[in-house]
């Protein structure tokens, strides 16, 4: 059977028994999927800050990339599993199945928080997911290209909830 012009899918989750904090995108965009690499728009500062976040710089590889954040127990997923979307404009996706999330954090109970890549990922949870109280969520703003109505320093600046959420410090902002 023909895929449907414009369907996409997501990876596999990058998530392990150390994982504290679930980082979920929308789905993958053009350059990730021909990529087949979370974030792999040279543009997304999803790596730039990631690294920056740890005093760290970005390493060219891939596999070095997805090990850092493994080693620092940070998981890396997408809300929809499948759906349509013109490029990768997320404004754009329709018809999504959502990923199996809640089956994901009930397998990894060490994760406590989970943090959105942008207000299209908080919004796509939202409507296939109740919240859990058990957990913290953090809206964080996209790191994609297609929003640079803020620079790097401030979304870096944002994306320190990470950090905290990590190291478990008591000033995480709930949403």
């Amino acid at each position: 059977m023909p895929e449907t012009p414009g369907a996409k899918r997501s990876f596999p989750p990058f998530v392990d028994a150390r994982s504290r904090v679930l980082v979920l995108g929308t789905l993958p965009g053009e350059e990730s999927l021909r990529r087949q690499q979370y974030y792999a728009h040279p543009r997304n500062l999803f790596w730039p800050i990631i690294f920056a976040l740890f005093g760290a710089s970005v390493p060219g590889s891939y596999d070095e990339r997805v090990r850092f954040v493994r080693d620092r127990g940070i998981a890396l997923w997408d809300v929809v599993e499948s759906g349509t979307r013109t490029a990768s404009a997320d404004a754009t996706i329709r018809a999504e199945i959502p990923n199996a999330i809640p089956e994901l954090l009930n397998a990894y109970p060490g994760i406590r928080a989970v943090a959105f890549n942008g207000g299209g990922a908080r919004r796509l949870y939202d409507r296939h997911f109740a919240r859990r109280p058990d957990l913290t969520y953090l809206a964080l703003p996209s790191t994609s290209p297609a929003y640079a109505r803020i620079g790097f320093a401030a979304k870096l600046a944002q994306w320190q909830a990470l950090r905290e959420a990590l190291s478990g410090e008591p000033e995480i902002r709930k949403l």
